[in-house]
């Protein structure tokens, strides 16, 4: 076993060498590790099954610790040459995990190993590292585990291309200073005028969401949402071709029928074409809210423009801010003046401490050593006995990744390291709108999920390691506290001091369900998008992305756009994007288990900790959800919801 340690990892000093020289020196020392590992593991198998296991965990401990710096760093160090330093590494750490999983004298050790005598948890490890092996194409012929090995470093390198394209293509638009007329008045003292008397706006999140929501002028909102749609293209679009077509071939030599037949096959979907059942099948559900929905804001368009006749992308979003204001009298200027970011994180902190009996113990940076000295970072505590470290990197800056995720930088093993993972968001540093305040909810749900399954025996269990279309239903369901109203009252405040009304809520709810028909089938557009791509070849995907768009959206393509380009999910979630509304289903029904009057009852919120969230992938998915609602999930709950 390695070397019982619980103290946090030790970062360098913040200096660009000095991180430069860490990142090299912590991913290949990892790397040798692993290496190692697996040497002792084929020369001198241990005879008994458990060990085995035991040093093939210590071998992928070692592995998971390189791919982590490799997966994080790359996306946020703001020094370019540290950036391409964590590439490398990633680069490095996909190649030996190709390598180990071909490794055919590698899988006869493991193979060998008899279950007999194995506990649950071990049982499990074996049963799924056989899996992986088989499925990585270890039973194939020499020439296929070659061209499999080639796929495999190609695909890193394609993905690792894609991120950055996205990351590198921060585009912008000039407007005059009364093309600003609707924005918030602390929006636009940020954002001064140029020497050539315009402002700039950029495709940050920051500028985009505001302004997409809140400016008056449409042809300025358009230029905008169309430059945030057709970011890195057209460099993403080759990209996007070649890692389907390496994709596709790596299916094909493993003798599935597609990219979705093989990736589904270890989701709790199953098989690929469930996958296209699914989408169908929300469609239908949502078709009726959504056409509704989408009436009414083409009915308060043609108040502007009395000649339209459809309403599209570019217009949605500050038409609904309208309807919402105007009809269901909830004013979204209004409600950001209760949520100033250092307030809201705070208040998260507090909320999820209260639910799941944590403490969050400020760590000075001088202790810490973060990569920026904008993130925050905190050791977590469970009865008395620290449990994790985690690190908050909530704003944009240039190089970085711009969306929001939670990384890992340590995968918790009992006794052995503690869990540590960093939130990535890229929020304002002033005011937040209520739907970020809800994204930050979303995405510390990931962080608590990391953190409280990282005590356990065997690394691949550890953290967010369930399947991949449950991953996002704990965070789902962490929303709903930042719609409560007795809940946002302990820290949504106002610069007066004035605690958000619960009436005020109350309506931001109601306003929260118009629109959620049309969000469902923007929805189901993403997620057919992300199969189709992965099952039917097309030398057009801008022209297939319209015709998907056609079909599943309820919102007509915005001429010029390409927004498949900087749609960040087709690498990493590849043909499943479909797994965001499966978890949502399930996020409902798990809801539905606790109290509405009462969201912090102690046995509801210890239950859904221990028998969800703290098991990581001990269980399969379904089998934690039946545990903690004591039945099946159905889908009753969400379509209540949706027909509300």
């Amino acid at each position: 076993m390695p070397s019982v340690t619980t103290t946090p990892t030790s970062l360098p000093l913040p200096s660009d060498d000095a991180w430069l020289d860490w990142v090299t020196e912590r991913g290949q020392e990892q790397l040798v590790r692993a290496r190692a590992l697996v040497g002792e593991l084929k020369s001198e198998p241990p005879s008994e099954g458990l060990e085995v296991l035991r040093l093939w965990n210590d071998a992928q401990l070692a592995l998971s610790n390189a791919a982590s710096v490799g997966s994080l760093f790359a996306e946020v160090h703001p020094d370019k040459a540290v950036r391409e330093r964590a590439e490398k590494v990633a680069q490095d750490v996909q190649k030996l995990d190709t390598d180990l999983g071909l490794d055919t004298e590698l899988y006869a050790v493991l193979a060998a190993v008899d279950s007999n005598g194995l506990d649950a948890d071990a049982s499990r490890v074996l049963e799924r590292t056989l899996r992986d092996f088989r499925r990585s194409g270890v039973d194939r012929d020499e020439a296929t585990r070659a061209r499999l090995r080639e796929l495999s470093e190609r695909a890193v390198l394609l993905s690792q291309e894609f991120s950055k394209n996205i990351r590198g293509d921060v585009r912008s638009i000039r407007v005059r200073p009364e093309q600003l007329a609707g924005m918030p008045d602390d929006w636009v003292a940020a954002h001064p005028v140029g020497d050539d008397g315009l402002v700039a706006v950029t495709t940050d999140y920051p500028d985009i969401v505001p302004f997409r929501t809140f400016a008056r002028d449409a042809q300025a909102r358009r230029d905008l949402v169309t430059q945030f749609l057709t970011i890195a293209w057209p460099a993403n679009d080759r990209v996007l071709q070649d890692i389907f077509a390496v994709r596709r071939e790596h299916a094909a030599l493993l003798g599935y029928a597609s990219w979705a037949d093989y990736d589904a096959e270890v989701k709790m979907i199953g098989k690929g074409s469930a996958i296209a059942e699914f989408i169908d099948r929300i469609t239908e559900l949502s078709t009726a809210s959504a056409e509704r929905d989408k009436a009414v804001l083409l009915e308060r368009l043609r108040q502007d423009r009395p000649e339209a006749t459809d309403i599209d992308g570019a217009a949605a979003p500050y038409y609904a801010e309208l309807v919402r204001k105007e009809q269901l009298a909830v004013d979204a200027q209004r409600v950001r003046t209760y949520f100033p970011f250092e307030a809201v994180r705070q208040g998260l902190l507090d909320v999820t401490g209260r639910l799941f009996g944590l403490e969050w113990v400020p760590v000075p940076r001088e202790e810490a050593r973060t990569w920026h000295e904008e993130v925050a970072t905190y050791d977590v505590s469970f009865e008395g006995e620290r449990i994790g470290r985690i690190h908050l990197d909530l704003h944009p800056r240039d190089g970085k990744y711009k969306h929001a995720a939670q990384f890992d930088l340590v995968r918790g093993v009992t006794d052995v390291q503690l869990a540590e993972g960093v939130l990535v968001c890229n929020f304002n540093r002033g005011l937040l709108e209520h739907d970020e305040v809800v994204t930050l909810f979303h995405e510390f749900g990931h962080l608590v999920h990391h953190v409280l399954a990282g005590r356990t025996e065997w690394v691949r269990f550890s953290g967010v390691a369930t399947e991949w279309d449950f991953v996002e239903a704990p965070s789902q369901m962490l929303e709903e506290w930042a719609w409560d109203p007795e809940v946002l009252a302990t820290f949504a405040r106002n610069a007066d001091g004035e605690t958000i009304p619960a009436d005020l809520v109350e309506a931001m709810r109601r306003a929260d369900d118009f629109g959620k028909g049309y969000d469902a089938r923007t929805q189901m557009f993403y997620a057919a998008l992300s199969y189709d791509f992965h099952v039917n070849e097309t030398d057009d995907l801008t022209a297939r992305l319209r015709e998907l768009m056609a079909r599943y959206s309820v919102f007509p393509y915005l001429e010029g756009t390409h927004m498949q380009c900087h749609f960040g999910h087709l690498d990493g979630y590849s043909s499943a994007y479909y797994t965001y509304m499966w978890s949502l289903v399930i996020a409902k029904d798990m809801f539905s288990a606790f109290d509405r009057h009462d969201l912090f009852d102690p046995e509801v919120a210890g239950a859904y900790r221990d028998k969800v969230l703290s098991q990581g992938g001990r269980r399969d998915a379904a089998d934690l959800v039946e545990d903690f609602l004591g039945r099946p999930y159905t889908f009753d709950a969400y379509a209540a919801w949706l027909a509300e």
